[in-house]
């Protein structure tokens, strides 16, 4: 599939020195949905201010179909963006406010409504073009605004953190929404967000950014289970990050954490006998056994110090000789109580995957951990 969109080696440094994208290049395939995810002051932002031309870089050049558009402003570029307060006017109609974009542009007012009964269509709302934005629900009103930025069909629609004003339950069904609507309407979103959960649920890809430059970019599933760096292995989900003695083996290395032993393999061969890494291991990737360890795991014996209950799953933190107390996610069988778990002082046996592991510089790990307690 061909790029539509490609960074190469993007700066912005705004007023004190102050580096908000540092040096990033990014190739996007038409049709994605793309998320750029972070904590506030990542530069995630501002990249998408520099996609859609409201700021410019300071060296480094951005490509659209294969066209420097660098120097561009925002009116001559067939993206638009959906702000996050969404901006509509409050004396408009809704039809009125999806229809202003063409209406500057001089379309003729046939076009105009027949697009707007379109976009009203998409949008599921097509009852309510006469109403102003004063008597939508939030949820409504954003979808006035997603119609208003798709209507002069764009070659690329920007989303700067477009759920940041609803609450849990009408977030969740927006998330769904807004991803059935690029399914059909199939042109490249890029979307920001802090918000992990979102971002998992919402993207075909997610570029992880930190202190301006990119972490990862990969699908939710590669960032989740192989995260190259302790700042994405952090910052999506929960981990478990135990100091763990490393030695070579072979094709790989045998890294022991306590009472875990586990060899991995393709593990990086500038590791040294007897370094000291840390050994990242997802809660929930933990199983517990009883009787024989399937053979594609290693097992271990931890004591349950403490369990906490939490409807269809319990967390347990097991003390396996380690710096750190083992986290473990177990989820409940449907219409199963706690009845049969173990209780605090209980040993029990767990088995984890060597593939689902990973080791990471114990002082990268330490840094990361330091940033989020200042935080």
């Amino acid at each position: 599939m061909a790029n539509i969109l490609e960074l190469i080696n993007v700066t912005k440094t705004f007023r004190g020195g102050v580096v908000a994208v540092d040096d990033i290049s990014l190739d996007i395939p038409e049709g994605e949905f793309l998320t750029m995810l972070g904590p506030s002051g990542c530069g995630k932002t501002t990249t998408l201010r520099m996609v859609g031309g409201f700021e410019y870089p300071d060296s480094g050049s951005i490509l659209l179909d294969g066209q420097d558009v660098t120097d561009d402003p925002p009116f001559r570029r067939p993206v638009n963006m959906m702000f996050q307060d969404f901006a509509l006017f409050p004396h408009m109609s809704v039809a009125d406010n999806i229809g202003y974009g063409l209406k500057i542009a001089g379309a003729p007012r046939n076009e105009i409504q027949e697009k707007v009964g379109r976009m009203l269509d998409l949008i599921e709302m097509p009852q309510m073009a006469a109403r102003l934005p004063s008597q939508l629900s939030i949820g409504q009103r954003q979808r006035v605004a997603m119609a208003r930025a798709l209507i002069r069909e764009p070659r690329i629609l920007l989303l700067d953190e477009p759920m940041s004003a609803l609450d849990a339950k009408l977030k969740e069904a927006m998330q769904i929404e807004l991803r059935h609507i690029h399914d059909r309407i199939g042109i490249t979103f890029i979307m920001v967000t802090h918000d992990q959960n979102e971002a998992m649920i919402m993207s075909d890809r997610i570029m992880v950014m930190h202190a301006g430059r990119i972490e990862q970019v990969g699908t939710p599933t590669e960032l989740y289970d192989h995260p190259a760096t302790a700042y994405v292995a952090e910052f999506l989900g929960t981990s478990n990050m135990l100091q763990a003695a490393v030695t070579r083996d072979g094709d790989g290395v045998v890294a022991q954490a306590g009472a875990i032993t586990v060899k991995i393999p393709g593990a990086s061969p500038g590791i040294g006998d007897s370094a000291t890494k840390t050994l990242f291991i997802r809660p929930e990737k933990i199983r517990l056994v009883s009787g024989s360890a399937p053979d594609d795991t290693v097992s271990f014996q931890g004591v349950v110090r403490e369990m906490f209950f939490s409807g269809n799953a319990v967390r347990l933190d097991l003390d396996i000789g380690a710096d750190r107390l083992l986290m473990v996610h177990h989820q409940l069988d449907t219409g199963l109580s706690q009845a049969g778990l173990p209780v605090a002082g209980e040993s029990v046996t767990c088995a984890i995957r060597p593939d689902i592991v990973a080791l990471f510089d114990s002082a990268e790990v330490a840094a990361v951990e330091a940033e989020e307690a200042a935080a």
